[in-house]
């Protein structure tokens, strides 16, 4: 997905949800903007601007995003907001950043387009795979010897990672132990505004 000037964008939003706006830098230029102060948003201006961070968080499409809060709403007996995080959690590119084999989501999806990445042993090209409780993912043996991924082979993984992910050293793979989740306080955008979006 093309996103556009990154640094644009997250200042519009209010946020760093890229990981090269996550500098001391753009945090302060963020408190000078809020100081100066500015025009309220509406109800709407602001359900729109957490969808938005949302979305190029994890760097999915418009009508990608849409039929993620589509299935989050379909669902009984579950809280739509967290249904929504589980699922985008559960895409196959954010695992792999998430368990540190790549810098940024678009590095971790770029790796899993190139045939780098394998869910239960087989190859997956498709970034918005989504993995279940006891897959295992792991680099494919031809990517092994490529000095990309030279330090996660040394090192292992550095790090920390959510309670839902395992990492096994010998075998360079990681498993998924339960329901993908994000740790809410770290989240840069409130979900439960996206569905009110999606509910107008």
């Amino acid at each position: 997905m093309r996103i556009g000037p990154k640094y644009k964008i997250a200042r519009r939003l209010g946020a760093p949800i890229f990981e090269k706006t996550q500098t001391q830098k753009f945090a302060l230029s963020e408190e000078k903007k809020s100081r100066r102060g500015g025009r309220p948003k509406t109800d709407f201006g602001l359900q729109l601007t957490e969808k938005q961070k949302a979305r190029f968080f994890y760097g999915v499409s418009e009508k990608q995003f849409k039929n993620y809060v589509k299935e989050a709403l379909s669902k009984k007996g579950v809280i739509p907001a967290s249904e929504l995080l589980s699922l985008l959690e559960s895409r196959l590119d954010n695992v792999v950043w998430r368990l540190g084999f790549a810098p940024t989501h678009g590095a971790a999806r770029q790796m899993v387009s190139h045939g780098h990445i394998t869910v239960n042993a087989r190859k997956s090209r498709v970034p918005s795979c989504r993995v279940n409780v006891d897959d295992e993912i792991g680099l494919r043996e031809g990517s092994k010897t490529s000095p990309l991924f030279a330090s996660i082979l040394e090192k292992g993984i550095e790090r920390e990672l959510l309670p839902w992910l395992s990492y096994d050293d010998k075998k360079k793979t990681a498993t998924v132990k339960g329901k993908p989740v994000a740790p809410e306080n770290a989240l840069m955008f409130d979900l439960g505004q996206v569905i009110e979006f999606y509910q107008r």
